[in-house]
């Protein structure tokens, strides 16, 4: 494949999508209470990790190689369709959240804890992602880098046979020179 990257994040997003789907399924249709709010607000927060992979994968399939854009952007697209249904599950599993948020205790009301929590997770993902895109950066000018001494070498490789071609040809202007000038020495006698 084109990408390792996109594999190895589709491999993560694989398993929160299973994990999801066992939360939706089974999990929080079977809680109730403090346990169903407590199983919602874990599902929601892998939501957001899946979220923010499948945002890695888009930046990761619009830097692929042109013959390999389309193929990623299908199965993204495939992945975005079942992370969708997934959401709406889990919407409809929990109760609604209209019931979650007007329940005492619910998690309507996000503590500071969680708030700080998920802007420490958005920088962290940003930062990652800068990471990620620097060190492809880096990769690139190291590429470019080895294919200009390639090309380098190649040149001098040259330039020491076209000097050594001009040194032949001096020694022979040379030799010529001197042969000339016998000949118009023996032709003057």
């Amino acid at each position: 494949m084109s990408s390792e990257k996109f594999e190895d994040l589709e491999d993560d997003f694989k398993v929160i999508l299973d994990e999801l789907r066992r939360a939706v399924d089974d999990r929080i249709p079977r809680a109730s209470g403090e346990q169903k709010r407590s199983a919602v607000r874990s599902a929601e927060k892998r939501m957001e990790e899946g979220q923010g992979i499948l945002n890695l994968m888009d930046e990761e399939s619009q830097s692929a190689p042109p013959q390999y854009r389309k193929q990623l952007g299908n199965r993204l697209r495939g992945y975005k369709r079942d992370f969708s249904r997934i959401r709406q599950s889990l919407t409809q599993a929990s109760g609604g959240r209209d019931e979650l948020l007007a329940s005492p205790g619910g998690f309507g009301r996000q503590s500071q804890t969680d708030r700080i929590e998920r802007d420490q997770r958005d920088r962290l993902l940003q930062g990652t992602q800068a990471l990620s895109r620097a060190s492809d950066s880096v990769a690139r000018s190291h590429q470019i880098s080895a294919q200009t001494d390639e090309i380098g070498i190649e040149i001098l490789g040259e330039l020491d046979e076209q000097r050594e071609t001009l040194l032949r040809a001096k020694d022979r202007v040379s030799i010529t020179e001197q042969g000339w000038s016998g000949w118009n020495i023996a032709w003057v006698v």
